[in-house]
């Protein structure tokens, strides 16, 4: 065995320095669930949207404002305009204070407070709908990149033992050529066999290489973190139900759906309250004023409190433009809610029909893994016999290895395919995939 060969045994043996972490699918998801930024930033949108609404709430509350003053005078020249016949020298005034307390509750605006409010909620609901709609974005992600590591793994385990096989074949077929049994040229074609294996393993090793960093950063985890998969999470049987159950699901499931039903009735809303702008508005006003000039006057106790109407004649006129745009805006939300209808029956029956796919080529590949062994097997024992020539042995070596990475892969496949299926129609579990 050469020097590059022993190197090579221990690359595919899985011999490293790097730390090595073994991650169920469902570990994988809470980690990138907790690492994504874009989730992160979803969920900031939907505080903003609670700050919104909290603002819209606060509106009803009584307005209340405050205010004194302190003024410096010159020497005012105070005639008081009272019938006294002994009048007396009016006081030198210097200086004055005074302040006042307003207070405005409203009670009625036409109900743009109320329809605010309402569109305030909605647009906060369309905000966490917005955010579950991006868990499972990063859900989908991290089944498609923990499938790929999966699949790169099982096709190094694969790989390694025709590897190890085709070196035992070489071993062999090296002592029976300086025998003189076989021909030199079936010694260069297990020769070459054996380095199609090897670039074949490094190609493997590389995309090893590869999904680990994506997983890396996906879970944030340090770089060079070795991740080892699960692979019985791929074993799970899938019952599928007929299509027209996921579609349905996804109309009335699905969380874009849902954000923008929120959003058009959010607009709905919007322009209910522009609308109430035109209405006369009724609030409770009261006050209190206090003053003190010095040798003139002290106001103490003296508070107010009445009914305040207001009504902006020139809203009847101004609000024409408002409330075209916000009809228009509502009518494009609604034509955008129809177009992703249409676009998530399209998205599921195509994930429906991979699905279907996916679960059919399993069932070819598990007799083609079966037909493959068998086959190997036959040419084997023939050419042990002298029956069957090199070139059908190698050739039955590389249809065996195929079809079992072949069904590796199919079976992976299925399950994203799955998983792509459940979130495409609103029915993904993020807890418990």
């Amino acid at each position: 065995m050469t020097i590059k060969k022993i190197f090579l045994l221990i690359i595919v043996s899985g011999v490293s320095v790097a730390k090595s972490q073994q991650i169920t699918l469902q570990q994988a998801i809470e980690m990138s669930l907790a690492n994504s930024k874009t989730a992160a930033i979803k969920n900031l949108q939907v505080d903003n949207a609670s700050a919104a609404l909290l603002e819209a709430k606060q509106r009803k509350l009584p307005n209340a404002s405050i205010s004194g003053s302190y003024l410096q005078l010159n020497s005012a020249k105070i005639d008081l305009k009272t019938k006294n016949p002994n009048p007396q020298p009016a006081p030198k005034v210097s200086n004055a204070m005074y302040g006042t307390l307003n207070l405005n509750l409203p009670v009625y605006s036409g109900g743009k407070l109320k329809y605010g409010i309402k569109a305030a909620e909605m647009s906060k609901q369309a905000f966490e709908y917005d955010a579950e709609y991006e868990k499972q974005n990063v859900v989908e992600t991290t089944v498609e990149l923990y499938a790929d590591l999966y699949k790169a793994h099982n096709a190094l385990k694969l790989v390694e033992e025709n590897l190890q096989r085709s070196m035992q074949r070489e071993k062999d077929f090296a002592n029976l050529e300086k025998n003189g049994i076989i021909p030199r040229n079936d010694l260069l074609k297990a020769n070459l066999q054996t380095a199609s294996i090897e670039l074949s393993l490094l190609e493997t090793q590389n995309n090893i290489s590869l999904a680990n960093v994506n997983m890396d950063l996906l879970l944030g985890l340090p770089q060079g973190t070795e991740i080892n998969t699960d692979s019985t999470e791929f074993e799970n049987v899938i019952d599928l139900k007929p299509v027209s159950e996921y579609i349905d699901s996804a109309l009335k499931n699905r969380f874009d759906i849902k954000s923008s039903n929120s959003r058009t009735k959010a607009g709905e809303y919007n322009l209910r309250s522009v609308k109430a702008e035109k209405i006369p508005s009724l609030a409770l006003t009261g006050g209190y004023i206090a003053a003190y000039i010095p040798k003139v006057l002290t106001v103490t106790n003296a508070m107010n409190i009445g009914i305040g109407l207001s009504y902006n004649i020139s809203s009847l006129f101004k609000n024409k433009a408002r409330e075209i745009q916000a009809a228009s805006t509502v009518s494009q939300m609604k034509l955008q809610s129809e177009l992703l209808k249409d676009k998530a029956i399209t998205e599921v029956s195509k994930n429906y029909f991979d699905v279907v796919k996916s679960l059919k080529k399993i069932e070819v590949l598990k007799k083609s893994v079966e037909q493959s062994s068998e086959n190997y097997r036959i040419v084997k024992n023939k050419y042990n016999n002298n029956l069957s020539t090199l070139s059908d042995l190698l050739e039955a070596d590389v249809a065996e290895l195929q079809s079992n990475l072949d069904l590796t892969v199919a079976k992976a496949d299925a399950f994203v395919a799955y998983n792509r299926l459940l979130r495409s129609a609103g029915k993904l579990n993020i807890k418990n995939l």
